[in-house]
């Protein structure tokens, strides 16, 4: 098959989603999956493992997105049925006044949209915007708008809702950073929206239709059958709370640096004296000490190569602050370890069970940890004293990543969702699995939707979508600016959310074309950036 250029692949899929989705009203699952086969085609690689590796990279997807989603469906459907998120709506109704029914409408549904679907909290909320419509005899778009305005941010920007959740797994973002940077976002986006409800509502007075059929208005739930406020609280604070707490330890132990090369820890002489004996070896003993060289900053290399090293006299405090520095550089360098340059050395098991998938995960004290193992492993602890890791820092995030595993955070959450549930409605045993099994079902549907759009992602990686899009900003040094991504991010998913109407699948299909496009490029800025752009 005759190589086909990337950015044509690139366009045959999205034509494909669109097409599939727009005009044939084919499910968002099978246009992303049928999209993912046909680039995967179209891309390099062996003929026979081309159809596999979509089904290998959509169970990868599936497996860091499956178990959130599922227990972020049963927390929503709890949460619904036991009277929490009324109780929520309560809250916000009496803490703003009718008189601002619009400031509670939003609140309410800014908050209900981080654990429960949008669409839900729509329906959720639309009731108490008739009713107050009956009561003050206006603003009825006025408090439909601030319902979506509210529900809709946090919808696209707060995990663990599937559109921002896979659109922060495709981008490598930290969940918690995407909780905290999505949330802050979210408050004036959605103050925003009510400010354009507020313009609208003026100029297009529209009166509450009744419901139809001439079915009465369905009777608020009393308050003595609702949960109290701290506890219709927890399903959604808990999770937000350990996560957060996560995030906050993980990046006080990376701040340390633990790994990096202190004064003393290196005798140059005998790094020196290893590094010449290698040299005289056969390519595969010496592949590691090249490796090295290849890697290190040229000026640490001039001073380790050079005659002062080797010397009786002591080296200058300029030349061990250059080749500490040197060699600290190198340490944050994520291509340095390649498995293939040191397959003769014994490995410790952080390093040794590392596939390229899992190193590109890695965030820079982790990458500087991995690098600093293998230099220990091949020269010897007499030459590199081993570094020490677990400080009290690291030990405490070691903890909080426990606790704070977005798997392990809405497990306890999605516990008491359920105690909730049963607390307030007793169910039979019936209604109580009748809960569980619709919340998985609808979970389920997600879960496949995502995975597919990470598939999708995978093999537009697979075809190199990546390198042909730097290739388009070869002026700029073969990287677009930090500007042009971000605007290219909210472009795309703008235009394919108008297209196709899925905030999660625009979120998907471009966070898959985002993370294909930056394999191997220096981002100016966090990609928590990119993330909240899409979103």
């Amino acid at each position: 098959m005759p190589a086909v250029h990337p950015l044509v692949i690139l366009l045959i899929g999205i034509t494909l989603i669109l097409g599939l989705i727009v005009w044939l009203r084919v499910n968002a699952f099978l246009a992303l999956i049928l999209a993912a086969m046909a680039v995967s085609l179209l891309a390099p690689g062996d003929v026979g493992s081309k159809m596999a590796r979509v089904g290998t990279e959509l169970g990868k997807t599936a497996g860091g997105i499956g178990i959130i989603i599922a227990l972020a469906a049963i927390i929503g459907k709890c949460m619904m049925d036991s009277g929490a998120a009324d109780r929520i709506v309560r809250f916000f109704l009496r803490l703003l006044g009718e008189k601002r029914g619009d400031a509670a409408l939003v609140s309410s549904g800014y908050v209900l949209s981080i654990p429960v679907f949008f669409d839900t909290v729509f329906y959720l909320l639309v009731p108490l915007a008739r009713s107050m419509y009956k009561k003050t005899g206006k603003s009825s778009l006025l408090s439909v708008m601030a319902i979506a305005a509210g529900g809709a941010c946090t919808h696209t920007l707060v995990p663990p809702t599937p559109g921002p959740l896979a659109t922060a797994d495709a981008l490598r973002v930290d969940l918690g950073l995407m909780i905290l940077m999505g949330a802050m976002i979210g408050i004036p986006a959605s103050f925003a929206g009510v400010l354009y409800a507020h313009w609208l509502n003026k100029r297009m007075p529209i009166e509450m239709r009744p419901i139809g059929g001439n079915l009465p208005e369905p009777e608020p739930i009393e308050e003595k059958h609702l949960p109290p406020l701290l506890l219709a609280f927890a399903p959604v604070v808990l999770p937000v709370m350990l996560i957060g707490a996560n995030t906050a330890a993980t990046s006080i132990a990376n701040a340390e640096h633990a790994a990096r090369f202190q004064a003393g820890e290196v005798n140059w002489a005998a790094l020196r004296s290893a590094i010449d004996e290698r040299l005289q070896q056969d390519g595969t003993l010496r592949a590691p000490t090249d490796q090295l060289l290849t890697r290190l900053p040229m000026d640490a290399k001039d001073v380790l190569m050079g005659d002062d090293v080797i010397t009786p006299n002591p080296l200058s405090e300029k030349n061990r602050t250059t080749l500490l520095a040197g060699f600290n550089k190198l340490l944050n360098d994520s291509g340095f370890f390649q498995k293939k340059a040191w397959r003769m050395v014994d490995l410790p098991g952080a390093a040794e069970k590392l596939g390229d998938a899992d190193r590109a995960r890695l965030n820079s004290a982790e990458v500087e940890r991995l690098n600093r193992l293998v230099l220990e492993a091949t020269y010897g602890e007499d030459v590199i004293k081993p570094h020490v890791w677990d400080t009290p820092a690291r030990k405490a995030a070691n903890f909080t990543g426990l606790i704070g595993n977005p798997n392990f955070a809405l497990m306890i959450s999605a516990g008491i969702a359920i105690w909730l549930y049963v607390r307030q409605r007793k169910p039979t045993s019936a209604e109580f699995k009748h809960v569980i099994e619709d919340s998985l079902m609808s979970a389920g549907v997600i879960i496949l939707i995502t995975a597919a759009g990470g598939a999708f992602g995978a093999m537009l990686r697979e075809a190199q979508i990546g390198t042909a899009i730097q290739d388009l900003f070869a002026g700029d040094g073969g990287k677009a600016s930090g500007m042009v991504l971000l605007f290219m991010a909210f472009g795309i998913a703008s235009i394919l959310k108008i297209a196709q109407g899925s905030s999660t699948v625009a979120m998907i299909t471009t966070a898959s074309m985002m993370s294909a496009m930056i394999v191997g490029m220096d981002l100016p800025f966090n990609p928590v950036y990119l993330a909240t752009a899409i979103a």
